[in-house]
């Protein structure tokens, strides 16, 4: 896998992917970027959340549960002193269909958290402290 990261202007930059998509990357004026971009560390956030999504939503499928909604909601926390990692992540799956099994459910997240989701595992073993929680929405 590879990626480009090109400077723009200030601490402004486009990030491209090896599939040619990209997505501006910017700081807060008190960091001197114009706040039109994905700050670096929430495109991380953003990277977990989509990989574990991903997982989630395939497992589901493959189980051909009728799912019309999902949304992987996450909070993240911080350490105060820099470098300023991440020290806990809470990722709650509100997912929405007709019939949903609770145990499906449940299990593709346990899967992807810990099995599949290589963001979610690179992470916990750097020291973040990784957990799920999840609501099923029967669909109107």
């Amino acid at each position: 896998m590879k990626a480009s990261i090109r400077w723009v202007e200030d601490v402004m930059f486009v990030a491209e992917s090896e599939s040619g998509h990209a997505v501006v990357i910017d700081g807060p004026p008190s960091a001197g970027g114009r706040n039109i971009g994905i700050r670096p560390m929430e495109l991380v956030l953003m990277g977990m959340g989509g990989c574990t999504s991903f997982d989630v939503m395939s497992m589901l499928l493959k189980a051909r549960q009728d799912v019309t909604d999902c949304v992987a909601q996450l909070d993240a926390e911080r350490a105060d002193d820099i470098p300023s990692v991440f020290t806990k992540i809470h990722i709650h799956f509100v997912v929405t269909g007709r019939n949903l099994k609770d145990s499906q459910v449940r299990r593709a997240i346990e899967l992807s958290a810990e099995k599949y989701c290589s963001a979610s595992i690179m992470l916990g073993r750097g020291g973040v402290v990784i957990t799920h929680d999840y609501e099923i929405v029967p669909a109107a």
